[in-house]
């Protein structure tokens, strides 16, 4: 964590000329932040998908490596980065994992690591740029 404060710093909105505010930094997680002079200012991350084919008897494959899977994807989704996770229904033949990040090898990472990819479950994989137009983080990625 990193904390600077104790500066001050002219407030021009507001109907104030001359009132101060003081100027201060606190990050608690990493996110892209510009102080600007007149406050701060978020750029919000990129989103990925990142979908995986799956093999035909995945169900009967799963049981003994879906806990290892599911707490890197815990983890993942803890840190902010793993939004939403599952396989797709009717058939049972591929995932989609929707990522918030700007750095594409933060995705690249968790499939290194996934034990459905170590083991056979995932055939293929691939990761695409997802333009978000509706929803949070609409005409910001």
């Amino acid at each position: 964590m990193i904390t600077t404060s104790g500066a001050t710093a002219r407030r021009p909105s507001l109907g104030y000329p001359n009132a101060r505010m003081r100027v201060g930094l606190r990050i608690t997680h990493i996110w892209h932040l510009v102080f600007t002079g007149r406050g701060y200012h978020t750029f919000r991350m990129g989103y990925y998908l990142l979908e995986y084919a799956l093999i035909d008897d995945y169900l009967a494959r799963r049981a003994a490596f879906r806990e290892a899977h599911l707490a890197l994807a815990r983890e993942a989704h803890r840190r902010g980065d793993l939004i939403l996770a599952g396989a797709l229904a009717e058939p049972i033949d591929r995932a989609v994992l929707v990522w918030r990040t700007d750095d594409r090898s933060v995705v690249e990472r968790f499939i290194d690591d996934d034990p459905y990819v170590h083991n056979g479950l995932v055939t293929s994989w691939t990761i695409r740029g997802w333009t978000v137009v509706i929803g949070e983080g609409a005409g910001q990625s």
